[in-house]
């Protein structure tokens, strides 16, 4: 999706209210980031300002397919335009970094995983927003969450593990319906309640966090050996010359 569409998603009531259920799961995996250097990839500006008081520093990257919006309004930016298969970053430069509307997006997930895994540090920690393949949200287009890939449970776990990452917790979020009803918004915080209760699979994101595997497992292949007989040396005649 377009950055413009996204900061339409966002200044609208549903937008408003979808980031704040979304806010709950995120700070229940990250109480707090102080002095930790946090980055965000895709369009993580609604969801940044939980941690750009108290972290180390904090700033945002956005792919160059979808554009860039300033970040913050009336301060110094802290967001950039970026190819995000090659972060213009340091190896292990960033100790938590917080993917949103960024793999569904992505048409090679797998680069730009391994590419999050190279620039986190050893000890630090990814959280991913995703859309449910089985939620309500992936089934319409009037929010963000219903474009791109939606994955299930599954799906990502299998991701992960391909490029060198471990899940270490899972929430969900955005049970109520994708509905701009002000009765539907009024009711959001009992929907995700009664959701997060009863365990309903039909939440409209993942959030997934996830831990770096330093040590990575390297696949191991057998050498086929070929055998090759032993041959003894024979005489072969020189063709014979007439004069």
């Amino acid at each position: 999706m377009d950055v413009i569409d996204l900061r339409d998603f966002y200044s609208q009531r549903l937008g408003i209210v979808a980031r704040r259920l979304i806010n709950r799961g995120i700070q229940a995996c990250w109480p707090d980031a102080e002095g930790q250097r946090v980055l965000g990839i895709g369009y993580p500006t609604p969801y940044l300002g939980l941690f750009r008081d108290n972290s180390e520093r904090c700033i945002a990257f956005m792919p160059a397919a979808q554009g860039v919006l300033k970040w913050p309004t009336g301060r110094p930016a802290l967001a950039a335009l970026v190819d995000q298969f090659s972060l213009p970053l340091p190896d292990a430069a960033f100790d938590r970094i917080l993917l949103v509307h960024a793999l569904e997006m992505c048409d090679d997930p797998e680069s730009l995983l391994r590419e999050i895994w190279r620039v986190l540090a050893p000890s630090g920690r990814m959280i991913a927003i995703v859309p449910n393949r089985r939620g309500v949200w992936t089934r319409t287009d009037n929010t963000p969450f219903g474009h791109g890939r939606p994955y299930s449970r599954a799906q990502i776990t299998q991701l992960l593990r391909h490029t060198w990452f471990t899940p270490a917790s899972w929430g969900e979020a955005l049970f109520m319906p994708p509905v701009a009803n002000s009765w539907f918004l009024r009711s959001a915080m009992a929907w995700e309640r009664a959701g997060e209760a009863l365990s309903m699979p039909l939440a409209g994101v993942h959030i997934v966090e996830a831990t770096k595997q330093v040590y990575r497992a390297l696949p191991a292949h057998r050498e086929r050996v070929r055998l090759i007989p032993s041959l003894q040396p024979v005489l072969v005649p020189s063709p014979s010359t007439r004069g």
